[in-house]
């Protein structure tokens, strides 16, 4: 072998060999990963009512209240029969005025009615006769009349002597004292709260009072840390233009801890129709409209056009959009493109919470 051809085959052999270290790195390179799904959080379209989650404060009130009083002036207060906090019924005496000279009055009048009767009864059937003229018969009748008036004016002062209970209901105050003159004023002398009905007068912020309906459930808080479970009575018709404050009357259950004048706070519960309903964490806006991103069987995201109506407790009403039983990303939904793969995290509605 020449030295040339020595040569040629030492080349050979070195590149054969450079040639075989190159496939075995080839072949020893790692591939890169395929990219991880995101984990986002996953709940669904819903047929649900709407509203709940506005709260409001206010006060405890009477749902009806009666003023009671005396009529008469120049009467003592003989007694009381009953005092705040008595729970009274319609028709139970309240107070007695001293009728001790009202009686003698009546007795007195009665005999001034007996004899006056009697002397119309004379001139009965004399009409016309000449034994006594009319204007003298006209006379006597007209004063039969007139003593049986006064006679009965002084019977009714008797009967409202005694003061009554108008309504039944726990008396919430008392404004008279024993040996009082009675004044006939204004001033009541009780005040009854009507079957002991105890409501919270609650003020409501004007864009949420669209959310609200009678008969929805409420509950309400109280100071001393009892809650305790209502329904919305009534709610109100107008608007306070100074405040954009509403009230909602909250009625609630006959307790003893309920006391008008306190404070409680209220937590309004679902109210209305069921319509289909998504969350509004679920809602993303873009400049062209408002989207979803609905999950299909394979995990893969899908953008969905949609239309809201009303809202309220954190969901919005699907005029347009998926149906009921979709699944849907709820706070990610930002961070999801058409089309990415997601890991489901949770199947709770997150964004009702």
């Amino acid at each position: 072998m020449t030295t040339r051809t020595a040569l040629a085959a030492m080349i050979l052999i070195a590149a054969t060999g450079l040639s075989a270290c190159g496939e075995k790195k080839d072949k020893a390179a790692p591939k890169a990963p395929a990219a991880a799904a995101r984990a986002v959080s996953v709940g669904s379209v819903e047929t649900r009512p709407l509203g709940g989650g506005v709260e409001a404060s206010g006060l405890l009130v009477s749902r009806e209240e009666a003023a009671v009083g005396s009529e008469l002036s120049g009467y003592r207060v003989a007694r009381l029969y009953a005092d705040e906090g008595d729970y009274v019924r319609a028709g139970q005496p309240l107070a007695q005025l001293d009728d001790t000279l009202l009686r003698a009055q009546v007795d007195q009048q009665a005999a001034v009615t007996a004899q006056a009767d009697a002397e119309a009864r004379r001139v009965s059937g004399l009409d016309g006769q000449g034994v006594l003229s009319q204007e003298q018969i006209e006379t006597r009748r007209y004063q039969a009349k007139a003593q049986e008036a006064a006679l009965k004016e002084l019977r009714t002062r008797v009967s409202r002597m005694t003061i009554t209970a108008p309504v039944s209901g726990l008396v919430l105050q008392r404004g008279v004292q024993p040996g009082q003159i009675a004044g006939g004023g204004t001033t009541p002398w009780f005040t009854i709260a009507r079957d002991g009905l105890v409501e919270l007068d609650a003020e409501v912020n004007e864009a949420d009072l669209a959310g609200i309906r009678a008969g929805q459930p409420v509950q309400v808080s109280l100071p001393s840390g009892q809650a305790v479970s209502g329904v919305v009575r009534l709610v109100s018709p107008r608007v306070d233009s100074a405040s954009r404050l509403g009230k909602v009357r909250v009625r609630l259950p006959v307790r003893p801890d309920l006391r008008p004048g306190g404070f409680g706070r209220a937590t309004f519960g679902a109210s209305g129709a069921s319509v289909t309903a998504v969350p509004e964490s679920a809602i993303r806006y873009e400049a062209d409209g408002l989207y979803v991103m609905t999950v299909d069987s394979n995990n893969k995201a899908h953008q969905v056009a949609i239309k809201v109506g009303q809202k309220g407790g954190g969901w919005a009403q699907l005029v347009q959009g998926p149906p009921a039983g979709t699944r849907i990303v709820l706070g990610g939904a930002s961070f999801v493109t058409d089309g990415d793969v997601i890991r489901p995290a949770a199947t709770t509605q997150q964004a009702a919470r």
